[in-house]
């Protein structure tokens, strides 16, 4: 069976107090979810702090972003190993606002997942399609193409590392998200993907998480789909109450 893993991600909030603060929250009600992985990716400013806040308890931390490169003249980027010296373990991959504000592409997300896994970071790998593409029925092929040039070049042994995140761009902050059947057709459809891509035992180890508006109130209905693993919570994560609502409803 596959733990689910539910994870926050903070976007550009919480300043080092307030993580600190968010994560002692998170931390005392959490007793009861030893069945659930937990994991929050704060601004790179708190990481530090965010990971000695978590000493103690079954918290992860996770950095929003990387580049490729070790170190070198690039002005406001981060690089594995400095994620690393905060006491990171997870970075997230590809997200659907690098895309379409930071110019990220399929190249550089592979890049960087290549270079997390060399680092010994764990990448999560977001995919996902606009409306217009899902409107245009072409979600599978925009989210195999976005998965197949993730993995490219990566081995057997790196992937079994990795987790999937699917994003429905058009469903990330604006309320709107795809139903659980939606959500859990494309969720299959990625899992056959990493199968033919690698073999039954990677595919079937893959956590795929689900990262679309995904709340307390609806989030019950998709972590009980069969190839929904967790999610990759926005909002809902910033506030303990209802991030670890939904972490109970994936026990």
């Amino acid at each position: 069976m596959r733990k689910k893993l539910i994870a926050g991600n903070w976007k550009m909030f919480k300043k080092i107090g307030e993580a600190q603060s968010l994560i002692k929250e998170i931390a005392q009600g959490a007793g009861d979810l030893g069945g659930v992985e937990l994991l929050v990716c704060p601004p790179y400013t708190a990481l530090n702090a965010a990971s000695e806040a978590r000493k103690g308890t079954q918290i992860k931390v996770g950095a929003q972003d990387l580049h490729w490169e070790e170190q070198g003249a690039f002005t406001g980027k981060i690089s594995w190993d400095m994620i690393r010296d905060t006491g990171a373990e997870y970075v997230i991959i590809g997200h659907s606002e690098q895309r379409t504000y930071f110019h990220e592409t399929d190249d550089t997300v592979n890049k960087k997942t290549k270079t997390a896994l060399k680092g010994g970071l764990i990448p999560v790998i977001c995919v996902g399609e606009t409306l217009a593409e899902r409107d245009g029925n072409r979600t599978m092929d925009v989210v195999s193409t976005q998965t197949k040039k993730a993995f490219e070049g990566i081995t057997k042994e790196d992937a079994t590392k990795c987790v999937i995140a699917y994003e429905p761009v058009w469903a990330i902050g604006t309320g709107r998200n795809a139903t659980p059947e939606q959500a859990q057709e494309v969720h299959a459809g990625i899992r056959a993907l990493i199968q033919s891509l690698y073999d039954a035992s990677v595919a079937e180890g893959m956590r795929i998480l689900y990262g679309g508006s995904m709340k307390p109130d609806n989030a019950k209905s998709l972590l009980t789909q069969k190839d929904i693993d967790g999610g990759l919570i926005g909002g809902a994560s910033l506030k303990a109450d209802s991030f670890l609502a939904i972490a109970r409803a994936g026990l």
